[in-house]
């Protein structure tokens, strides 16, 4: 244990004492336990069972290996070759049995590390799921993808190679040492000399390589998010011919990762070569130490048994000296398991700060909403974006919410699909505060379509039915949400209308066309709260208009809530609320707020002359 914490204190893990590094194996180990299924543990049982035969079989060769020594370096008129030949078979059927129980305790340690391995990324990936934007904030996407992939890998290859290895060693090195006590001082003299100086230059190997380790795997997050911000920006880059210059950040990552895996790839190597040249060396010790022995034995009888106990001691040296290398592995794969079990544990421990209520129903009318004395800061700012904002907005009505970049309109709906919960004030739902409902209820009464419209890959009807995967939904419905949608023309147009491939992202179709199938997937879902984050601004002006209409015919009884840019849009809304840096500063009809709103008249003006004014209010 004192060398393991000495390895891994040099993996440049800042630790003030032991205890807090035996807690971080203790809390991997932990978190592996938890994901051990019943099945798991059984297997387990027979795993251990088994590596015991299997260690018992390799070390009752070296049994038969002396009857067999015995046999021809003491010859006598009771022995034959037929003996030889005895033993010869018994040690070919330990071989054989100790092989056969090394694939099957190979196979149920593959099975176990890869169903834990699955558990743990899964529970990871649900964690993720639930997670709010404050702490999708905290870690980054490219980090998120690491933690869930690489990460999880790096507990796998523990589980895979390390687990049989760190039951195996100490049984093996245990009953070898056991079996070699009181033969002779002189050649366990020359055995503990060759493990204190495999151990030395392990030690040394790790003192330089485990930092690596660690560095490695912040360098798998960073490599991770260039090639992530590359395909998002590909475009970007593209236009401002900038491949280059992102080719050169690129490479700088790619470089740095390289530079650290020759580093470990090197250290690695020298362990082997310098394992069976101490192997070698030992023996060699071992037979030279055995000969003067046997040089300084009179009787022949004495120098017979000298030879034996010398090849049994050269065969039980060699199990004692692969049980160490076999813990000095383990001394390399628990430190990376430890480092990635860290940032697993740290999403899996992550404090959700948005946390589900218990209710499912509201308490009066549907589509009511109110907020109260409402104020809200993004984590670790230090203003507040939105002050003391006051508003009902009634069932079936439509309110707009307009203002410059920065006013805090998305802000302010985001409050109300709970992406983050408010810092001051609450917020209601049909007279029931959002905090009180399952996240289940309250995303049911909502049909939110965002700014960015964003599509999975699959085909439309698969993201139109996106919230209704165990429903039976009709064509008529779908047909309907499309032409409400004003997608119906493009779609049919297609060859397999409904049924067409949607690519990643939805790249094989323009903006507004994905903007389009965006507001399709909310009419289909025909919630009590419809919310419109700025996702007209991808339409022409008449696809827009002929949207906004036949919203307000099909939906008359829902509550619509807009953010746009554009006054044409917001015009013939019973509300607008006009925001100016996290405040409302006008709450009216266009026609009032033309009146009584400086703001809103400034913004007004600054698309539209009067007379067009005058005649989109026409």
């Amino acid at each position: 244990m004192k060398w393991f914490l000495y390895f891994y204190k040099c993996a440049g893990h800042n630790l003030k004492s032991k205890k807090q590094i035996i807690s971080k194996g203790e809390k991997m180990f932990k978190m592996i336990l938890k994901r051990f299924g019943k099945t798991e543990w059984i297997t387990m049982t027979v795993v251990i069972l088994f590596i015991g035969a299997q260690v018992w079989l390799d070390l009752k060769l070296i049994d038969y290996l002396s009857e067999i020594t015995g046999l021809i370096t003491v010859p006598s008129a009771d022995n034959g070759i037929k003996d030889v030949w005895i033993a010869g078979f018994k040690m070919l059927s330990c071989a054989l049995v100790s092989g056969i129980l090394s694939i099957i305790c190979g196979y149920f340690i593959s099975k176990i590390s890869a169903k834990v391995s699955q558990r743990l990324r899964s529970d990871v990936f649900n964690k993720v799921e639930s997670f709010s934007k404050n702490e999708l904030f905290k870690f980054s996407n490219a980090s998120l993808i690491t933690r869930c992939t690489n990460d999880i890998t790096q507990i796998q290859n523990f589980l895979s190679m390390g687990l049989q290895m760190l039951i195996k060693s100490p049984l093996l090195a245990f009953y070898a040492i056991y079996k070699i006590l009181g033969k002779s001082w002189q050649w366990s003299l020359a055995t503990g000399i060759s493990i204190f100086v495999l151990f030395s230059v392990i030690g040394i190997i790790l003192y330089f390589a485990l930092p690596k380790f660690k560095k490695y795997q912040g360098l798998i997050d960073n490599l991770n998010k260039s090639v992530l911000e590359d395909l998002q920006g590909v475009r970007v880059i593209r236009a401002y011919n900038a491949d280059d210059f992102q080719n050169k950040k690129f490479e700088k990552t790619n470089k740095d990762i390289y530079n650290t895996n020759i580093v470990i790839a090197r250290s690695m190597a020298i362990i082997f070569p310098t394992l069976y040249f101490i192997m070698n060396m030992m023996t060699l010790a071992i037979y030279w130490i055995g000969a003067y022995l046997i040089d300084g034995a009179t009787a022949i009888m004495a120098r017979g048994t000298l030879f034996t106990d010398m090849i049994v001691f050269v065969s039980y040296a060699m199990y004692v000296i692969t049980a160490f290398l076999m813990l000095a592995i383990i001394f390399i794969i628990i430190p990376r398991a430890i480092v990635s079990s860290k940032r697993i544990d740290e999403v899996l421990k992550s404090t959700t700060t948005v946390i589900e209520g218990n209710e499912t129903m509201g308490q009066n009318c549907k589509g009511l909403i109110e907020f109260k004395n409402v104020s809200f800061k993004y984590p670790q700012a230090q203003d507040y974006i939105l002050k003391n904002i006051n508003l009902k907005i009634n069932q079936g009505e439509t309110v707009a919410f307009i203002g410059s970049t920065g006013s805090g309109k998305s802000s302010l709906i985001n409050l109300i699909a709970r992406f983050y919960d408010v810092t001051e004030g609450e917020v209601f739902v049909d007279d029931r505060n959002i905090k009180e409902y399952k996240f289940e209820a309250l995303y049911d009464k909502i049909g939110y379509v965002s700014q960015n419209a964003f599509l999975f890959k699959g085909t439309i009807e698969s993201n139109l039915k996106l919230g209704h995967q165990d429903e039976n939904v009709e064509k008529e419905r779908i047909d309907r949400a499309l032409k409400l949608a004003c997608a119906d023309e493009f779609v049919n147009a297609l060859p397999l209308k409904e049924k067409a491939e949607i690519s990643q992202a939805g790249a094989n179709f323009s903006g507004g066309q994905k903007q389009r199938i965006s507001i399709a997937r909310a009419f289909i879902k025909e919630p009590e709260i419809y919310i419109f984050d700025d996702c007209f601004s991808a339409l022409d002006y008449k696809t827009d208009r002929q949207v906004r209409s036949n919203l307000k015919e099909s939906c008359k009884e829902s509550t619509v809530i807009i953010v746009a840019q554009r006054i044409g849009t917001i015009m013939q809304a019973d509300k607008i609320v006009v925001l100016d840096k996290g405040e409302i500063v006008g709450l009216g009809t266009h026609d009032e707020l033309l009146n009584s709103c400086e703001v809103y008249k400034e913004i007004a003006l600054s698309q539209l002359s009067e007379e067009e004014l005058k005649h989109e209010e026409q």
